[in-house]
């Protein structure tokens, strides 16, 4: 499976409680933290739900 690194670049201030939930999951916390998961079709969906406060790189 491929892997996909994930950096957060906006902050969850002022979003709804569902998206800062979604951010955390996936292990961001601050501006500027980077993660490295496996693009399943879980993590796909998370990251489209919160695609304009991150930016996404493939592996």
């Amino acid at each position: 499976m491929a892997r996909i690194q994930i950096k957060q670049v906006r902050s969850v201030i002022d979003r709804p409680e569902r998206q800062k939930r979604t951010m955390k999951a996936l292990g961001l916390t601050k501006i500027g933290a980077v993660r490295e998961v496996e693009n399943t079709a879980a993590v796909a969906g998370m990251v489209a739900k919160v695609g304009h406060l991150v930016e996404v790189t493939a592996l």
